[in-house]
């Protein structure tokens, strides 16, 4: 039967198993991410404080850790005979939906804020700027959980989400590029043991845009159609980049080109710093025939924080998503298998901005995920002689172990 032949209530109403999912309502949180900039401007009003302004890293590099720590972890799964029902659920699917239009009302206020009453002082501006580009920033994430579905409408609706950041190429990429190469040396989104958050950013920006354009300029050329037409899914993600900035800026000023700059800068570079985390120095292995291992739970970091997969729709559990990556959001699942980050995505990323500390943290779980055997991992060409004589010690025993 057609899904969707029977009403929603219906189906659900005769298939709905006996367990219940107790963060049903919860994921709704992820939903009002945006709207944390009006949250931002109603405190700038009661208390007078500017500072305000500056929600986003307020709420992402504080409150979210230290709901983290507070709360713990939730590694519970939904059963196996509850996961088809999960799947069906359309109320899952409107909960990413809503973001949409918050995400736009916040983006559009955002900038009649700066302007209006002949404009705030450039502060305030650049916290409005900088909130805005962390919130658009999350909304990439939402465009990761919409990209991934076979459903028309939600491609569609994730191309809608990168419009404001500039980053339409990334639903492209990522679909058919990062999901192939992943936790290889061939994937600029997979980062690599020795290398600082500083040198995979250039990397992953560049290589993330090239493969991209390849990728869709290989599928034209199949089909027999010119790659510099709007059938071109890079260029028409592009577009609507497009139409949403010239529309601000015919409304709200060529001033604004700055602030819109920047908040994209902010929103993929919290994108490319969360791809940073997700897959440091993961390798699969590279069988006789030169292919690559089938992917697997032990190829990518995990994490089981509440909050934080609350606000992003389970991307902690990313084995899972690397392994299943049409499964939705709410049926991913915990492995035990699957390597686990010491914190949170949003402590982590503040992490992967101190190099010395994130090696410090870090490495020693690569080198513990394989068993001592250094040679395992992926290592950053570059870092390849200091890590091998860093780890020298350890990769002998482990060596002689296995002997």
């Amino acid at each position: 039967m057609r899904e969707g032949s029977l009403s929603g209530t219906a189906v659900l109403a005769a298939e709905r198993p006996d367990w219940r999912d107790g963060k049903r309502y919860l994921w709704l949180l992820g939903t009002i991410v945006p709207l944390f900039m009006f949250l931002g401007w109603g405190l700038v009003n009661l208390t007078g404080s500017g500072v305000f302004w500056w929600i986003g890293p307020m709420v992402l590099y504080v409150a979210i850790p230290l709901l983290d720590l507070a709360i713990g972890d939730d590694p519970s799964n939904a059963p196996e005979e509850a996961v088809a029902w999960l799947e069906r659920d359309r109320y899952y699917r409107w909960v990413t939906y809503l973001f949409l239009p918050c995400q736009f009302v916040s983006f559009v206020a955002a900038f009649w804020l700066m302007t209006r009453h002949g404009g705030l002082p450039v502060i305030d501006k650049l916290g409005i700027a900088v909130t805005i580009g962390m919130l658009n920033g999350v909304a990439i994430n939402t465009a990761h959980e919409l990209g991934h579905k076979k459903e028309h409408l939600e491609r569609w609706f994730a191309r809608v989400a990168l419009a404001p950041s500039g980053y339409g190429h990334f639903f492209i990429e990522h679909n058919r590029g990062h999901h192939v190469r992943v936790a290889t040396p061939d994937d600029p989104a997979s980062s690599r043991l020795g290398e600082s958050f500083y040198r995979f950013w250039p990397r992953t920006v560049a290589g993330s845009l090239r493969n991209g354009w390849q990728l869709e300029r290989t599928r034209l050329r199949r089909m027999d159609k010119r790659t510099w037409s709007l059938r071109n899914d890079v260029l028409n993600a592009w577009a609507m980049t497009v139409v949403l900035w010239a529309t601000l800026i015919v409304a709200f000023g060529v001033g604004t080109v700055p602030y819109l700059l920047l908040q994209a800068l902010l929103a993929f570079s919290l994108l490319e710093a969360v791809n940073y985390l997700e897959h440091y120095g993961l390798l699969r292995t590279q069988l006789p025939n030169g292919r690559y291992e089938r992917v697997s739970p032990r190829h990518s970091w995990n994490n089981n924080h509440l909050t934080t997969n609350l606000f992003l729709y389970h991307l902690q559990r990313h084995s899972d998503h690397h392994a299943n990556p049409t499964r939705r959001y709410q049926s991913l699942r915990h492995f035990d298998e699957s390597p686990q980050l010491p914190a949170g995505y949003a402590a982590m990323i503040l992490l992967a901005y101190v190099p010395p500390l994130w090696r410090r943290v870090m490495d020693r779980r690569v080198l513990a995920h394989y068993g001592g055997d250094v040679t395992r991992a992926n290592i950053a060409p570059g870092r390849r002689a200091s890590v091998l004589a860093r780890y020298g010690a350890d990769t002998a025993a482990a060596t002689s172990r296995a002997a």
